[in-house]
């Protein structure tokens, strides 16, 4: 069983229509739940998937995305040893400061995988993150 941490473009992919990437999307879920692995993600996640449904006025949807993620992911919330680890990744001034948001909730939950498709963070090297890869390159 492996802890693995979706980036947001990794659950717009699942819950919207992006051809490819949304049967690799779907693919990888497959092979997560067969595995039992444990899904995680951010609240930052939460806050970025709702502001298309948002922007519509489409609270229909906003529920929807908002009960799918809550029941098939642990939320992480932005506390102390994130904002610790925040601190130190921005540090890195090439990282923006949603991305090291993710990165710091992945890294302060010990996941095994961080799977995004953001190459800017694909060779990223990050305590508590075992491995950064992309959605077509995740070793399962």
């Amino acid at each position: 069983m492996s802890r693995v941490f979706w980036d947001t473009n990794i659950f717009i992919y699942l819950f919207e229509n992006y051809g490819e990437l949304s049967e690799q999307a779907v693919e990888l879920r497959r092979k997560m739940l067969a595995r039992g692995d444990r899904l995680l993600t951010s609240a930052l996640t939460l806050g970025e998937i709702l502001v298309k449904p948002t922007e519509q006025h489409d609270p229909e949807l906003c529920r929807k995305y908002e009960e799918a993620i809550l029941a098939t992911s642990l939320v992480l919330p932005f506390d102390t040893k994130v904002a610790r680890n925040y601190a130190l990744l921005r540090c890195d001034r090439s990282l923006r400061a949603p991305d090291a948001l993710q990165l710091a909730c992945a890294s302060a939950a010990g996941v095994d995988l961080f799977v995004t498709n953001d190459a800017r963070l694909q060779s990223k090297k990050i305590e508590g993150i075992q491995f950064v890869v992309s959605l077509d390159r995740v070793p399962m």
